[in-house]
């Protein structure tokens, strides 16, 4: 938990991924994220919760249905979304939210 905690407030983007093993468009998701991951690189991070092992941290962020993808930028909840998506929209929300200069103001 203090780990995603951290990851989360940081500056760069983080991208989670609320899943569940036996959750078929989470399978078809997996591989998706996968190539977001090889297109931005460092630019931001990407973890997968899984809401059956995490039920505490899946009710504290009211999933509901898997895949959930929820971006956080300095602890804040920046976008989120049901349902499969592709890489393109993926990456686009992520440099959206990436760095800025003013971002040190």
């Amino acid at each position: 938990m203090n780990d995603f905690n951290e990851l989360i407030n940081q500056n760069k983007p983080t991208l989670v991924d609320f899943f569940a093993t036996w959750c078929g468009p989470c399978k078809m998701q997996a591989p998706i994220l996968e190539d977001v991951k090889k297109n931005i690189g460092d630019e931001a991070n990407i973890i997968k919760i899984d809401i059956d092992a995490n039920r505490r941290l899946a009710a504290e962020y009211n999933v509901r249905s898997v895949p959930t993808l929820i971006l956080f930028k300095n602890g804040m909840a920046v976008w989120r979304e049901s349902g499969v998506h592709p890489a393109e929209q993926l990456i686009a929300k992520i440099r959206e939210h990436q760095y800025t200069k003013s971002d040190e103001e």
